[in-house]
């Protein structure tokens, strides 16, 4: 056992790297995950929640507030309708799949605003047993993992611009950590405008949540609001207009780059077959679709 233990600890660490980019930091999580399994997922799960927020808060110094404040002015009408549409779908999707109906608002919360943090908002609210909560959050991360690997490859072979595929990857990929890996291997404008856009789209977690109560009649319970996005915002303000410690922003953009990695790392260790069996074919394949047509339909619309 103690061997699995000292794994993942030596893989957390390696990840802190500058040699070790963001898909090598996950795939190597999810071959521990498969050859070895992971002892420690409660654990792991806890210490992924924390360095994500301390990292997305770090990736503020490296950023300008004017250049954020564009991106995430343009990239509204995108959050607003995309949100709109796939929720639309979402319920076109569950009724032709026969997805069960507290499933299917999960899935489709994931898809349309930040992954995990939006299944773990509503699925309170709308009082969906640990099992459909699973289920959701098992389809979106088999999906995460998948994008992650797959759109910096994409978005080079369209050719799209530092600024489209930031825009592209948090309209099109579902928790904030993907978003954010596949940004940074495309390049440092398209990290900013992701990371940006995709923060400012958590922030419908609250709305949202609010239309699912009503939706499903529950009764509206604490929302997890995620406040560190307004770490984030000031990280940004600190950046732009007290330049004189830049030197410690720049260290402290690094760090948090590389605590990004850690992460997605840690990601990896969590997604073993049991997971992925898990799932169900059905939820599945309706996040599949709705994956599937919203980053088609989103790439488009980009381009055109």
């Amino acid at each position: 056992m103690n061997y699995k233990k000292y794994l993942i600890i030596a893989g957390f660490l390696i990840s802190f790297f500058p040699f070790v980019d963001p898909p090598v930091a996950l795939l190597f999580g999810i071959m521990l995950a498969i050859f070895s399994d992971n002892p420690y997922k409660k654990e792991t799960s806890k210490l992924t929640h924390k360095m994500l927020q301390f990292s997305v808060v770090g990736l503020g110094f490296g950023m300008n507030a004017v250049s954020a404040i564009e991106a995430g002015k343009n990239g509204f009408i995108f959050t607003l309708t995309g949100i709109a549409f796939t929720f639309i779908l979402g319920i076109i999707l569950s009724k032709i799949l026969k997805v069960e109906r507290k499933t299917s608002m999960l899935i489709s919360s994931g898809t349309a605003i930040c992954g995990g943090s939006a299944i773990a908002a509503v699925a309170p609210v709308i009082d969906s047993e640990n099992e459909k909560t699973s289920v959701a959050l098992g389809v979106v991360f088999i999906l995460n993992s998948v994008a992650l690997l797959i759109f910096p490859a994409i978005g080079k072979y369209f050719n799209m611009s530092q600024t489209e595929f930031g825009y592209w990857a948090a309209i099109a990929i579902h928790d904030t950590s993907s978003v954010v890996g596949a940004a940074a291997q495309f390049g440092k404008e398209a990290l900013q405008v992701a990371t940006t856009v995709k923060l400012a789209r958590a922030l419908w977690i609250i709305p949202v949540t609010f239309i699912a109560a009503l939706f499903f009649k529950s009764e509206i319970k604490k929302i997890k609001i995620p406040y560190f996005i307004f770490g984030f915002i000031a990280a940004v303000i600190i950046n732009s207009y007290f330049t004189q410690f830049h030197s410690i922003y720049e260290f402290i953009y690094f760090i948090s780059k590389r605590g990004l990695v850690a992460t997605l790392f840690l990601i990896g260790t969590n997604l073993d077959p049991k997971t992925i069996r898990s799932v169900g074919f059905k939820p599945l394949l309706m996040g599949i679709l709705l994956w599937v047509v919203v980053s088609a339909g989103s790439l488009l619309i980009i381009k055109l």
